[in-house]
């Protein structure tokens, strides 16, 4: 075993089990997506570094991307995020598309961090935009379908929120204050890394870039006024248009959310535990100039996006990440002797032609054959004997209960289904 070469820091290995959580997941997402409309897309893996320096943000550009020279020494990154490929692939066919424009996605990204409880190197995230249009309405769409997400998967409203905030709404409070315009964007993402740090170090740390004692304290309260959203007549509209689509209750405003990205210009979100033991689940806003950013003509959009990681551990926490998803509607084909080893063969092909998953024994003494199944986790076994042969039946099995029926062959795939 110490021989055993091991994987990557970061990575992660999907055995059959997490495999089939993951493929779950991605379902009720792909659903979630598709009830609004939305069509699957997909961008590459490797982009050009300059894609992302025009608007992600430092941070991301220099500390998290995976950069290297290609083989003609110009510099490229495995994708840290979907946006500005998303942008990029708007740009490069706007005349061509029909906006506005319901895109959603799901694939590997790669960040370079430390790996520790809900982050990774590697992750595989869900990104859904809706592009060209600049209303609260598509703001509110995209958090309606965060929120329809959320509930499909069991999560309660008591249990998450998706918490709300508009980022004009902030600029001009702040203005209020007396910071000015150069100052705001150091102030935002202070406000954005706030409950990441000891009140008292987050003061300090304000300070030192320049703000005076009382404009800290403004902003504190600011960020204590949970009835701001009141003075943003978009961020009433958006509440409202969310009691209509009867997910309100999935949905609280909080203005400490401004998201750390540069390109958010409007309406931003995230949605997180209620106890707030875990990272966001997820995150977006609206953002108004990114296609014109890399190179296209200007058009506005919102979007989000979801990593696998932390919502595993989230709907683990609650009880609702379902704990054996692999074999679960599989047909178990045994073989009663090598001399019936067509018959079987027969027959699981006649099943699996009808649609049925099947797996088909190897010779061997039927209850080493049960056993097999049962530690694979499946529930059906059939058993095709001679006698059953000579009567036209066979006989169906329940590996959890141990009960069994002789099943006219007519009728044996009404009786798997039914299952």
């Amino acid at each position: 075993m110490k021989n055993i070469i091991k994987s990557v820091k970061g990575t992660r290995d999907f055995y059959p089990n997490e495999m089939a959580q993951r493929m779950w997941l991605l379902e009720k997402l792909k659903q979630a997506s598709q009830a609004f409309g939305y069509q699957q897309y997909e961008g590459p893996c490797l982009e050009t570094i300059d894609l992302y320096a025009a608007k992600s943000g430092e941070e991301l550009v220099k500390e998290q991307a995976f950069v290297f020279p290609d083989r003609g020494g110009d510099p490229i990154t495995l994708r840290p995020e979907l946006t500005p490929t998303l942008t990029r692939m708007i740009a490069s066919k706007q005349n061509e598309l029909v906006f506005p424009a319901r895109w959603w996605a799901f694939g590997p990204f790669w960040r370079y961090e430390r790996p520790q409880k809900g982050r990774t190197r590697e992750f595989y995230q869900w990104n859904i935009d809706l592009i060209g249009s600049d209303s609260v309405q598509a703001d509110a769409e995209l958090i309606s379908v965060a929120a329809t997400f959320l509930k499909s998967v069991g999560l309660k409203s008591d249990q998450v929120k998706i918490l709300v905030n508009d980022r004009r709404l902030m600029d001009r409070k702040l203005t209020e204050i007396g910071i000015n315009q150069e100052a705001k964007a150091e102030m935002l993402r202070m406000i954005d890394r706030i409950d990441k740090q000891p009140p008292q170090v987050w003061e300090q740390n304000v300070a030192a870039l320049g703000f005076g004692s009382e404009q800290i304290s403004k902003v504190q309260q600011l960020l204590e006024n949970r009835e701001l959203w009141r003075e943003s007549d978009e961020l009433t509209r958006l509440f409202d248009y969310l009691e209509l689509g009867g997910l309100k209750e999935y949905v609280r405003y909080e203005p400490k959310i401004i998201r750390g990205l540069d390109y958010y210009t409007g309406v931003v979100f995230e949605a997180h535990d209620v106890k707030n033991e875990f990272r966001a689940i997820l995150g977006g806003g609206h953002y108004a100039n990114l296609v014109s950013d890399v190179g296209g003509q200007p058009l506005p959009g919102v979007g989000f996006a979801m990593g696998d990681v932390v919502v595993m551990l989230v709907l683990e926490a609650f009880g609702l990440l379902p704990a054996d998803l692999t074999h679960r509607d599989t047909v178990f084909m045994t073989v009663f002797s090598e001399e019936l080893l067509p018959e079987s063969i027969r027959l699981a092909g006649e099943l699996r032609a009808q649609g049925l998953d099947v797996i088909l024994a190897e010779p061997e003494k039927l209850a080493r054959q049960f056993k097999y199944a049962d530690r694979l986790g499946l529930r059906k076994a059939l058993v095709l004997g001679p006698d059953e042969l000579t009567a036209g039946k066979v006989v169906v099995k329940d590996l959890k209960t141990f009960a069994q029926t002789a099943v006219d062959r007519d009728a044996l795939i009404g009786e798997l289904r039914s299952y």
